[in-house]
C-alpha cells in the first residue's frame, strides 16, 4: 500500500468512528431535569383535608383531655355527644389542697382528665368546638396557629399562658399546613355550648392550706 493512501485510510476510519459515536450520542434520550419535571403535589380535596385534620387530632391525643368521658364497666370511653367540648361546666372536682401546688408533688387529674392541678394551680381543658361564644367559633386560622406557636391565648402578646398539661411546645413543631388542617377539622365539628371555667391560680389554692 502506498504510504499516502495508508494515512488517508487511517484518517477515514477515525472520522467514521467519530461520526458513529456522535450519531449514537445524539440518538439517546436526553436526561430529564428531575426538579423541573417533578409533578406538583396534588391539591387535597375538602374531604381529604378534613380526614387529614381528624387524623392529626387523633394522633395528637387531643380527645384524651378535651373530650369528657363516660365511665363503663370496662373503663372510661369518650363521650361521643361531647367530643372536644372541654371540661364540663359545673362538673364537681375532688377536693384539692395547697399541697397540690407545691413543686415536687404529684400532678393531679380529674377522673375524666379534663382538669389538672399542679404548681400552676388548676387548669381546665378548653372547648375546641366551633361554638361562637364558648368555643373557637370566633377564632381565625391565624389565631389558632399563633396560639400554638407562642403558647399564649389567641397568640396575643399579653395573652395568658397556655397551662400544663397542654403540650403546646411539641405542637409548635407542626407545620403551618398541618395546623391549618387541624383547625379546619375542629371548625367542622358540631358546636357545643360549654363555658369552661377560668384557670385557678396557686394563690387560690393557698386558701385551702
Amino acid at each position: 500500500m502506498i504510504p499516502g493512501n495508508k494515512n488517508r485510510s487511517i484518517i477515514s476510519i477515525a472520522l467514521l468512528a467519530l461520526l458513529v459515536a456522535v450519531n449514537y450520542y445524539c440518538s439517546q434520550p436526553t436526561a430529564k431535569d428531575d426538579s423541573a419535571n417533578t409533578a406538583a403535589p396534588k391539591e387535597m380535596t375538602a374531604s381529604e383535608k378534613l380526614a387529614r385534620g381528624r387524623y392529626l387530632v387523633t394522633l395528637g391525643g387531643c380527645n384524651d383531655c378535651h373530650t369528657p368521658k363516660v365511665f363503663t364497666a370496662t373503663g372510661p370511653v369518650f363521650d361521643s355527644t361531647r367530643i372536644l367540648s372541654g371540661h364540663p361546666a359545673g362538673s364537681p372536682l375532688p377536693e384539692i389542697t395547697y399541697d397540690a401546688s407545691k413543686p415536687g408533688n404529684w400532678m393531679l387529674f380529674a377522673p375524666d382528665l379534663t382538669a389538672a392541678a399542679g404548681p400552676w394551680g388548676i387548669s381546665f381543658s378548653a372547648n375546641l368546638t366551633p361554638d361562637s361564644t364558648t368555643g373557637i367559633g370566633a377564632w381565625t386560622t391565624e389565631n389558632f396557629i399563633k396560639t400554638i406557636r407562642t403558647g399564649k391565648h389567641l397568640g396575643m402578646e399579653g395573652g395568658r399562658p397556655i397551662l400544663p398539661p397542654m403540650p403546646w411546645q411539641s405542637m409548635a413543631e407542626i407545620t403551618d399546613e398541618d395546623l391549618s388542617l387541624i383547625f379546619g377539622y375542629l371548625k367542622s365539628l358540631p358546636p357545643i355550648k360549654n363555658q369552661v371555667p377560668a384557670p385557678v391560680p396557686p394563690t387560690d389554692l393557698m386558701k385551702k392550706k
